[in-house]
């Protein structure tokens, strides 16, 4: 049974297919290191921490994400109280609930009257939801879930506490910005890409608005407070991150990272986790966020075309019904491939490609502040979606 995770329901559809089928670990090393292979920790998901395979090939990043998200959230669930689906439901929107309960404006959720599936619903799109309009979402939503793992930590915290507070949050990131402003200091070589890195985590603040932390207190804000060995991994993995945006680990640099992991009490079998984000950046550098940042367009044009190829594939049948009553549309749209439309050519395909994508539910996204910006590349796929006979009916 296919799962699309952006339509309603799919949670509980997930869950009675795979809940039995995620992973149990039996340490948080084993678990970190599970959620570094998944690449949440990156904001890149490419697995979901599942024993069987699951078909994810029509899911855009974001749809990889939300799945990815709910199952270490799961995993996590499953390593500190067993496999209880309806326990976990229970315990995970209390969490949300408790959090939503603080003052930033951020989080204060109201969650829709329905049932445990449609609630958590709900606030994974909230917790994954940065900006209204389509165009500035697609520069950003791979930034901001480069910190999701915060409230994968939070939820440890809330399980091993049954309570849990802003606070939390606000000093887990504040940890977060001195130790990556600690890492930058390091490097002998700055780049303008460094400070694009620093700027990326300030603009993923979800929980506090304190971004700016005084040089002197630095390492006060990082040590204070107790930690969980899986905070501790974060934030050795933070340091990791930072200190390769370059690409490169220096001598020095490795210095700084042996001591900084000796600081955390981690052991060698705990260090041995940096592997794994060597081996996960060797995959998929052109797709991961951290190094793409210099290029702005190209990421925002990458990410779009995927996600509208993926949509055009998903509702390909009904394209083509709804092209197939628009034949002036279609004979606009090859004579674009050929030649310049004129002024009044392209308003017409403007309007009646809006047309179209308001009957199909999954297309109103061309609807929202920008999306019409977005239609060039929906043209782009819809040549490849006709087959030629289609085409041919069409001839004078």
């Amino acid at each position: 049974m296919q799962i699309n995770p952006s339509i309603n329901g799919w949670i509980e559809k997930y869950l009675n297919q795979y809940a039995n089928e995620i992973a149990h670990y039996a340490t948080d090393e084993d678990f970190f290191v599970a959620c570094q292979k998944s690449g949440l920790i990156y904001g890149y998901v490419v697995n979901y921490h599942l024993n069987s395979d699951i078909d994810d090939k029509k899911w855009d990043t974001e749809e990889k994400i939300k799945v990815g998200f709910l199952s270490t959230l799961i995993a996590l669930y499953k390593r500190k109280r067993g496999n209880d689906v309806e326990g976990f439901l229970e315990t995970i929107i209390q969490f949300y609930d408790q959090i939503s309960k603080g003052k930033f404006s951020f989080m204060k959720m109201v969650l829709p009257d329905g049932n445990s599936y449609q609630k958590l619903e709900s606030i994974i799109n909230e917790r994954l939801q940065t900006n209204d309009n389509i165009v500035t979402k697609n520069f950003t939503h791979m930034v901001t879930n480069a910190m999701l793992f915060i409230d994968v930590l939070a939820f440890e915290f809330y399980l091993e506490n049954t309570t849990i507070s802003l606070d939390f949050f606000k000093d887990l990131e504040r940890k977060c910005m001195a130790l990556i402003m600690l890492s930058l200091n390091i490097k002998i070589d700055k780049s303008e890409y460094d400070l694009m890195l620093l700027k990326m985590f300030e603009n993923s603040l979800r929980y506090s608005k304190v971004s700016k932390i005084n040089s002197d207190e630095i390492i006060n804000v990082i040590f204070e407070g107790n930690r969980s060995v899986l905070e501790s991994l974060y934030l050795h993995e933070v340091a990791h991150m930072t200190l390769l945006s370059d690409g490169v680990v220096y001598e020095n640099e490795q210095k700084f990272l042996d001591e900084f992991t000796s600081k955390l009490n981690l052991n060698k079998t705990n260090q041995n986790t940096g592997y794994e984000l060597v081996e996960f950046i060797n995959k998929h550098k052109k797709e991961l966020p951290f190094f793409n940042l210099n290029h702005p367009v190209k990421q925002f044009y990458n990410n779009t075309q995927d996600n509208i190829g993926k949509l055009v594939s998903r509702n390909k049948s009904r394209l083509i019904k709804e092209l197939s009553e628009s034949k002036e549309l279609v004979k606009l749209l090859r004579k674009s491939t050929q030649s310049d439309l004129s002024f009044e050519e392209k308003k017409k395909v403007k309007k009646q490609l809006l047309d179209i994508c308001k009957t199909i539910p999954s297309l109103t996204i061309f609807l929202l502040p920008g999306g019409g910006l977005l239609l060039p590349i929906l043209i782009k796929f819809i040549p490849q979606l006709l087959p030629s006979a289609f085409n041919e009916n069409l001839n004078d």
